[in-house]
């Protein structure tokens, strides 16, 4: 199956980027020229300029051939193309190396319609585009606006929507005073983002690479999982039946999150599985944890991890960036509000955290530099 067409025509503005405009007439002389252009049967967007990876996709859904979206500088390892791929992608990396993933045109633009529904997305609307289009929420946001005929932009004084994760949309709002509604995915919405965004109308919505959009709310509504999927919580963790999997995954697909079904399809995610934490034979849940940590004073950004124990199995291991405090006056106000359990152990004063490319914490890499 093919891709829909461009929502916009003529003059409207379709893509402001790097620098460069685009109408919708233009756009589409763009891409006929790109087909004309390149025969292969498979085109890579990955090393691109986001106006010329746009084009490059937008190419080959309507040629119907596959398109390669991956950072460059960590390519998987891909043995084979699926028939019927078309986005060629791959998991964001952040417990690990990125692993390749392919999927058809429809798991992702049969969930445009919703998505519109959800977020509110307008034809009129600049929608700001805040990191590569190897991170798949962000393509995703590109191709929904393109879809939309909305403008697709990195000017935040322009914007009027915005995708990002939540420590990203901190530093947005203040430069983009005409921003509208914000669009958050990637990682937990925490208060601060949610402060610092007073008075935008906030969309949060959770899926994964694999399974693209499981649930959205408009905060603080609760997460609701979209028609057309379904969830189980098996010993704790989230699997997901939906028509937007990628090829190749299972009916029923492991997420790995910890999470809780509630009445009316609500859905709560408390963090990763693998982030879970055996403290004795108490589970900490190191998402918890860190959004305890970040309301601190004088913690710009922390991660939380386990570490082995001789005695209790696991500790918690607390990696913070700090801001004009010393690490001896974070755990003193950590001991006042984190339980016994729950209290790191071990503390370590980073100048940065390691983060994918879409802003979430990359824990494989941390847990390397923590070893």
């Amino acid at each position: 199956m093919r891709s829909p067409g461009l929502g916009g025509s003529g003059d409207r503005p379709a893509i402001e980027f790097d620098g460069r405009t685009y109408t919708y007439a233009e756009l589409e002389r763009a891409v006929e020229q790109w087909i004309e252009r390149e025969s292969a049967p498979v085109y890579d967007a990955s090393a691109l300029s986001v106006p010329d990876a746009l084009i490059c996709v937008c190419a080959a859904a309507r040629r119907g051939v596959p398109v390669i979206v991956e950072n460059p500088d960590a390519r998987p390892d891909r043995v084979s193309i699926p028939p019927s791929a078309f986005l060629l992608v791959t998991t964001s990396g952040s417990t690990g190396r990125p692993r390749p993933l392919a999927r058809t045109a429809a798991s992702w633009f049969a969930s445009f319609p919703a998505f519109t529904s959800i977020t509110g997305v307008e034809p009129t609307d600049r929608v700001l585009i805040t990191g590569p289009l190897h991170a798949t929420m962000h393509l995703f946001g590109a191709l929904h606006a393109l879809w939309r005929g909305a403008c697709v932009t990195d000017d935040p004084s322009r914007a009027t929507v915005v995708h990002a994760v939540p420590a990203v949309l901190r530093e947005v709002v203040r430069k983009a005073p005409k921003l509208r509604t914000a669009i958050v995915a990637g990682i937990a919405l925490d208060d601060g983002a949610r402060a610092a965004a007073d008075g935008i109308e906030i969309i949060e919505y959770y899926g994964s690479a694999e399974v693209s959009l499981v649930a959205a709310r408009r905060v603080p509504e609760p997460l609701r999982l979209l028609d057309g999927v379904d969830a189980d919580i098996r010993d704790g963790l989230l699997y997901v039946r939906t028509p937007y999997r990628v090829l190749g995954a299972p009916e029923w697909f492991g997420v790995g999150d910890i999470a809780e079904l509630g009445a009316n399809r609500e859905l709560t995610v408390r963090g990763r599985g693998t982030s879970a934490i055996n403290v004795g034979g108490t589970t900490v849940v190191a998402e918890d944890v860190e959004r305890v940590l970040e309301t601190l004073d004088g913690v710009a950004a922390v991660a939380v991890i386990g570490s082995p124990h001789a005695v209790f199995g696991e500790i918690v291991t607390a990696a913070v960036q700090l801001d004009g405090v010393e690490i001896d006056a974070v755990r003193a106000q950590a001991r006042r509000v984190l339980m016994k359990e729950a209290m790191p152990r071990r503390w370590v004063p980073l100048p940065t955290l390691p983060k994918t490319a879409s802003g979430k914490v990359a824990r494989g890499q941390l847990k390397d530099l923590l070893a």
